[in-house]
């Protein structure tokens, strides 16, 4: 087909000006969870994304994927003379200052263009992400534990929910059952396999395993405790005496089926534990603060633990600016409390007491308050997977019987402490 000076002018024109209209739409490429992506666009609030793209005229990739290769390539990334991605979900766990070094320090972007109401977001998650002095990453989504209890069988022992640890203890005995008449019921079922759940118990006496301050049980009385604690609760029917196997995922199929009156879990468990066609107790499974011990120094709190995502800027980015932009947008608190109705885990405080959001959260207000005092079980380290694995060893030695809770104490701070010093 001949071409004609009309066709070949405008042909020339097209091809001056695509690539000017296409520099005009700028991108974002952000590495993450898919569902990260998900609860920011998709969902009851819907896209929350819409309104910075339309702003910034910009347009976003996400690269998604499991957690452990989200990290590393995170970090591999990071690592590059220069990277395309301009956000990348952190979990707590990897907030290390080894981490910190690939990341971008975030307080001169927080000074020049602030997050709005930033003290909104739960002082333990903002200081978790404070690492060497610089924070290192806005906090966006989190998983708070707390103490889950079936309502309608402590009722029909005319058990009151505890108002101490002391009291929750006892109510796991009485709760304890081997009748012939149905399956056993555990006062309480809890994974033997994480490190959270001695931590919570440690707390509850005002202990830890390992502090901000990177001590080993500094209070080695209250760890002694606790770790008796479990240790009693095992060798008197409180626990399972499948305690060592059981799996993060039966604490929930116990707890739907009335095999358990007690469970320990993050707190955005409750609609699945009360779902109609999974749960023998739909509406009656109740959720609390894990509760203090009666001797705790005066005016401790449960200091519930809590893990997290964050969004971090690799320090190598292209554009720093526009992922800055991103972060402030989705951290805002419109933006929170929409991908809250989304199914996020909202780290604003504030967000439980949106009556849109709590019309569909019936423990918004416990959680709020667990989440106000929440804080990682253990801060990051190069060695910290080895520190906890070491700790769940110990742990499982003393409450089935190997050793003393002394001695699985003495021998954690031992094994642990040399972790620290590389």
């Amino acid at each position: 087909m001949p071409i004609t000076r009309r066709a070949a002018l405008a042909a020339g024109l097209a091809s001056v000006a695509s690539p000017a209209v296409r520099a005009q739409v700028r991108r974002l490429d952000i590495l993450s969870h898919r569902v990260h992506q998900a609860v920011l666009t998709t969902g009851a609030a819907g896209d929350l994304t819409e309104g910075w793209r339309r702003a910034n005229g910009a347009e976003i990739a996400w690269t998604t994927a499991d957690i452990a290769p989200l990290q590393d390539r995170l970090f591999r990334e990071a690592s590059l003379p220069a990277t395309d991605f301009g956000v990348g979900y952190l979990l707590n766990s990897r907030a290390s200052r080894t981490a910190a070094t690939l990341l971008e320090p975030l307080d001169p972007l927080l000074a020049a263009e602030p997050i709005t109401n930033l003290e909104d977001i739960a002082p333990g998650l903002r200081d978790a992400m404070r690492v060497g002095g610089a924070t290192i990453a806005i906090p966006v989504r989190h998983a708070t534990n707390g103490l889950f209890y079936n309502a309608a069988m402590l009722a029909d022992r005319g058990i009151a929910p505890p108002r101490s640890f002391e009291e929750f203890i006892e109510a796991c005995k009485r709760m304890s059952s081997r009748s012939a008449g149905g399956p056993p019921v555990s006062g309480l079922v809890m994974t033997a396999a994480l490190a959270s759940y001695p931590v919570m118990f440690a707390r509850a006496f005002g202990g830890d395993f390992i502090d901000a301050e990177l001590r080993v049980i500094p209070d080695p009385a209250a760890m002694t405790r606790a770790i008796a604690a479990i240790r009693d609760l095992f060798e008197s029917g409180g626990l399972p005496r499948t305690y060592a196997a059981t799996t993060n995922e039966d604490q929930v199929t116990w707890m739907q089926q009335g095999r358990a009156a007690f469970a320990i879990l993050p707190f955005a468990r409750h609609a699945q534990l009360n779902r109609a066609d999974a749960s023998r107790f739909p509406g009656r499974i109740e959720a609390m603060e894990f509760p203090v011990s009666a001797t705790a120094p005066a005016g401790t709190r449960m200091a519930a633990v809590v893990e997290f995502w964050s969004m971090a800027v690799p320090r190598n980015a292209r554009d720093k600016r526009l992922a800055w932009s991103f972060i402030r947008a989705m951290s805002s608190p419109e933006v929170t409390l929409g991908a809250a109705r989304n199914g996020n885990g909202p780290v604003r405080v504030s967000t439980y007491a949106d009556p849109t959001f709590v019309a569909g959260n019936p423990v918004a207000a416990v959680e709020a308050a667990a989440l106000s005092r929440a804080r990682i079980p253990i801060p990051a380290f190069p060695e910290s997977s080895r520190a906890e694995a070491i700790f769940v060893e110990e742990v499982q030695s003393a409450v089935l019987g190997r050793k003393t809770p002394e001695a699985a104490v003495s021998d954690t701070i031992s094994r642990v402490r040399p972790l620290l010093a590389v």
